[in-house]
């Protein structure tokens, strides 16, 4: 009897991780599913290259009903959750809206597969934000918790409902603590984009000064094409485990502007000023994360380096701006 495709459903897959993760799944040979709100606004640009082969399909995490619906009609045999309100400074004005959907979604996703079919493999996008006001350096799978925002409290929920599940019902759920992962995919919003976009424009003569928050800030900053290895690494193995994906680096928010506006001859300290609005209430100080057992027992490794990330973010947006001219 012919092997069946493997089938994956990847909720959040018009973000920056669905994007590359639906790229990796199509070359293993996956079938892939990938759900998204109905709304009037939804933004394909990111998977609009690969649109011709993937199935989409309607589906919300605040709807528990819709999800029963989506996994009877496809069945997959992997699910990837990646939908959230994924956006920290957000969380902070929707609050509600956060718990909802990166919180509760997370239970309503893992109910609808222990009822539909408990043998899915279950894939939760944790995040470094849940440790916050960090407990020890580097962090690794046992630092204790401490978020430092509605969305790292949101996922904090979210990732010990994964491991309630896993524990209560048996299901294969894993969790993998994503620390900062960033690509040319990236949302404006977030401040490594909002450098390479500022630095293109800069270069470009469309504007002279760029506004950010705490230079001092320190992150380790990933590509995300890298990370979403780690995520189908951890559906492919026996046993199910929470891992921490990282580089174990940490750059300050003032390295990030060093390199992209050395990328392009300019020097940062001309065109960047400090704005105090983009200064969180509460500010998470050394995220720094140890990815040794990601490392050890799934084999994952980088392939690209903090500042081949910075100029391969750099070099797409000069390209955008030089062919949209804003």
């Amino acid at each position: 009897m012919a092997k069946r495709t493997k089938r994956a459903l990847i909720t959040g897959i018009t973000g920056q991780d669905g994007s590359y993760l639906a790229e990796l799944l199509l070359a293993e040979g996956y079938d892939v599913v990938g759900m998204v709100r109905r709304s009037s606004t939804v933004n394909f640009e990111r998977i609009a290259h690969i649109q011709d082969r993937l199935t989409i399909v309607a589906g919300d995490l605040l709807d528990e009903a819709s999800l029963i619906g989506v996994l009877r009609e496809h069945r997959p045999s992997e699910v990837y959750n990646l939908a959230a309100q994924s956006f920290v400074q957000t969380s902070w004005g929707q609050p509600v809206l956060t718990g909802e959907t990166t919180a509760l979604g997370v239970t309503r996703l893992l109910d609808a597969i222990r009822m539909v079919d408990p043998e899915i493999r279950f894939y939760q996008a944790s995040s470094s934000e849940m440790f916050g006001k960090v407990q020890a350096v580097p962090q690794d799978e046992t630092t204790p918790f401490y978020p430092r925002s509605p969305y790292g409290v949101a996922k904090v929920y979210g990732h010990w409902i994964t491991v309630n599940y896993r524990e209560s019902y048996g299901l294969h759920a894993s969790s993998g603590i994503l620390f900062n992962h960033e690509s040319p995919r990236r949302g404006l919003e977030f401040v490594t984009r909002k450098v390479s976009h500022g630095v293109a424009r800069i270069a470009h003569g469309l504007q002279d000064k760029l506004a950010l928050g705490n230079l001092d800030a320190q992150r380790d900053w990933g590509f995300a094409g890298d990370y979403v290895r780690a995520m189908w690494l951890m559906l492919q193995r026996d046993e199910p485990a929470d891992y921490v994906v990282a580089t174990g680096e940490t750059h300050p928010v003032r390295e990030l502007c060093e390199v992209a506006f050395g990328r392009v001859g300019l020097d940062w300290t001309e065109h960047v000023v400090v704005d105090e609005r983009f200064l969180r209430p509460a500010e998470v100080d050394l995220l720094v994360g140890n990815p040794r057992r990601a490392q050890e027992e799934l084999g994952w490794e980088r392939t690209v380096d903090f500042v081949e990330l910075v100029e391969m973010m750099v070099d797409a947006d000069m390209a955008l701006v030089a062919q949209s001219g804003h």
